[in-house]
């Protein structure tokens, strides 16, 4: 369901992407990720997330607090019945600046140079602090030059709902909305050409769409205001699993499909950019 720098097991991944006016951000995009983790490597592990910001800091992580079930919220909404920053570090004597930060239950390195982790990994507890594969990091300095590279570091031998990550961005496209979910559990670099099992929920929103358009979201109304300013009223989105498998690669909608209202017009994007159209679901 991602990548990891150890064996490990993924799976309910909940990943979202809006677009959004912000008041004091402008024109942003605000990106959710959350799974169960299974750590298998017998130590320190990692999920890595490349993600298409212009810039991003530890600044731009929202912390979810008490509303650790804001992604789960959204799901509802598109599916009723359905299947079910703090502490931060500053290293400038890096080759490239890394910034690292705790946020629930990883420690996570913040690289515009994937090859400046290794260096930074000092700054991780030991107990959180994985071994890297020199090919994972090659890879993506290699195919994504241009993103923004999130590590996550980890260390819990049982499966855990972890908070979700919660961050905005200015983003390299503005009018087109990606979530991370490129897939290797084994520690090195994927296997593009492979078909890979899925188990996503994947959703987008935009506070550009009419006001009949998608499913209204109910959050909890102990909200904090300043979260809420990032949360969209309603979203579309599609589950992709049950033993489904797609070309590795990560979800894509352009602004203009969003606007449809069609989560059949979401696609699988492909490192090199190749787009791939999905199975549309399934109508009961």
């Amino acid at each position: 369901m991602c990548i990891s720098s150890g064996e490990a097991v993924f799976s309910g991944t909940f990943t979202y992407c809006g677009r959004r006016h912000h008041p004091v951000h402008g024109l942003i995009h605000v990106l959710g990720y959350q799974n169960t983790a299974v750590n298998l490597a017998g130590g320190p592990n990692a999920m890595l997330l490349h993600l298409p910001a212009v810039q991003l800091t530890p600044e731009h992580f929202l912390p979810a607090g008490h509303d650790g079930d804001v992604l789960r919220r959204m799901v509802d909404a598109v599916a009723p019945v359905s299947v079910a920053a703090d502490g931060i570090a500053w290293m400038g004597a890096e080759p490239e600046p890394v910034r690292v930060f705790e946020h629930d239950i990883y420690t996570v390195l913040l690289a515009a140079d994937p090859h400046a982790i290794p260096a930074a990994l000092r700054h991780v507890p030991p107990h959180r602090r994985p071994v890297l594969d020199p090919e994972l990091l090659r890879f993506y300095a290699d195919h994504f030059p241009d993103h923004t590279v999130a590590l996550c570091c980890f260390d819990n031998a049982d499966a855990k709902r972890a908070k979700p990550l919660l961050l905005w961005y200015e983003p390299l496209d503005a009018d087109r909305l990606t979530v991370p979910a490129l897939d290797c559990h084994t520690g090195g670099a994927p296997d593009l050409d492979a078909e890979v099992p899925v188990d996503h929920w994947v959703l987008f929103s935009t506070d550009e769409a009419p006001a009949d358009w998608g499913s209204p979201v109910e959050y909890s109304g102990h909200m904090r205001h300043r979260l809420r300013g990032f949360l969209p009223d309603t979203v579309i989105g599609r589950y992709f699993g049950d033993e489904q498998k797609l070309i590795n690669g990560d979800f894509t909608i352009s602004h203009l499909d969003l606007l449809t209202d069609d989560a059949d017009r979401i696609e699988r994007l492909h490192p090199d950019g190749a787009r791939f159209a999905l199975p549309a679901a399934f109508a009961e």
